[in-house]
């Protein structure tokens, strides 16, 4: 039986990865794929360029997904405390050998300047170079994260983007233009979008007021949030998001006059990339929902709602002015988050 692997930090896993760990399984019996991280190593090399540092944890999901359905592949995580100018590649050799626990044949990777270090560390085996003039797929990590992961899309698996997907959230009260800005920019960014789930609740009941009752809001609130998940495993680079938990409080407070602990503690949870919030300064609109179209009523609730996001510490960026104004303020912003 012969066994090989292929190890990286896939920091982050690109299809050239994916190519490579293909080509290798067809090639032994046995693959290992071996995640080398380092917490610092890591850092360091994210440092001063265009990605965060990714969580061991998330790169190891990425390669035991990307890997489920091949039989002879294995996944191995290895952790070490070195950096990266003071790696120390006989320790590293030391325990990848301990790891696999069986005679290695070949030792795959894409870099011809590994020869004589791997010729060194593992003199049995075979050092098998895929794809080292990067001909199928022209991209390394490196240049991920130095160009920004955004800029390089069309190379990062399906499996990988959820987790670099940017989420938009529009809030504000009743009839500012949420579920129009909402669909339109995600029209325009080509993308996914999340529809206010409290909305459906309430077309399912046939109104809100007076109807609607405390336990529709954790509905509508976890609702809402498998909604999200479902929209960011499609989403392309963006998602855009109508409401969220705390607006869905806003809501409890000014139907129901009560305040939940639950949708707190989802709100507190909440990670948004963005938050839009729109002036109710359009002219508000009977769409048999809505109940709260007095002027005075509208600037109440505007206020009581930016208190509530004020709690939550929510730097949110306000967009006002005819619909043209906002879908343009919104653009501009969305532009400069993903530069």
């Amino acid at each position: 039986m012969s066994v090989g692997f292929f190890g990286g930090k896939f920091l982050p896993l690109h299809l050239g990865h994916v190519y490579a760990i293909v080509q290798a399984s067809s090639i032994v019996d046995e693959l290992y794929v071996i995640l080398s991280h380092s917490e610092k190593r890591d850092k360091e090399l994210c440092r001063d360029t265009k990605m965060e540092y990714i969580p061991a944890q998330i790169r190891l999901r990425w390669l035991s997904r990307l890997t489920k359905d091949m039989p002879n592949v294995k996944v191995v995580s290895i952790e070490d405390y070195q950096g990266n100018d003071d790696y120390d590649w006989n320790e590293g050799a030391k325990l990848i050998k301990m790891a696999i626990g069986k005679p290695i044949d070949y030792v795959f990777s894409s870099e011809t300047e590994y020869n004589d270090i791997f010729e060194e560390l593992y003199p049995t085996a075979k050092h098998f170079l895929i794809d080292p003039i990067r001909t199928h797929v022209n991209i390394s990590a490196t240049a991920i994260r130095k160009g920004g992961v955004y800029r390089q899309w069309e190379f990062i698996p399906d499996i990988v983007k959820p987790y670099f997907v940017k989420k938009v959230v529009v809030v504000g009260t009743e009839s500012c233009g949420k579920s129009t800005l909402t669909k339109n920019l995600a029209k325009i960014y080509n993308t996914t979008y999340v529809e206010e789930y409290g909305r459906i609740v309430c077309e399912e009941l046939g109104g809100c007021d007076g109807i609607i009752s405390v336990e529709d809001y954790q509905k509508i609130a976890y609702g809402h949030k498998l909604e999200e998940i479902r929209a960011i495993e499609k989403a392309n680079k963006l998602v855009f998001i109508d409401t969220e938990a705390i607006v869905t409080q806003f809501y409890s407070n000014l139907y129901n006059h009560e305040y939940q602990t639950v949708l707190d503690e989802i709100a507190k949870l909440q990670d948004y990339d963005l938050w839009l919030y729109l002036e109710p300064d359009v002219k508000w609109v009977n769409d048999g929902l809505r109940v709260h179209g007095e002027d005075e009523v509208r600037v109440k609730n505007n206020q009581q709602l930016k208190t509530l996001l004020k709690k939550y510490n929510v730097d949110y960026k306000i967009l006002k002015g005819d619909y043209s104004d906002r879908l343009n303020g919104a653009i501009k912003l969305i532009n400069e988050l993903l530069t």
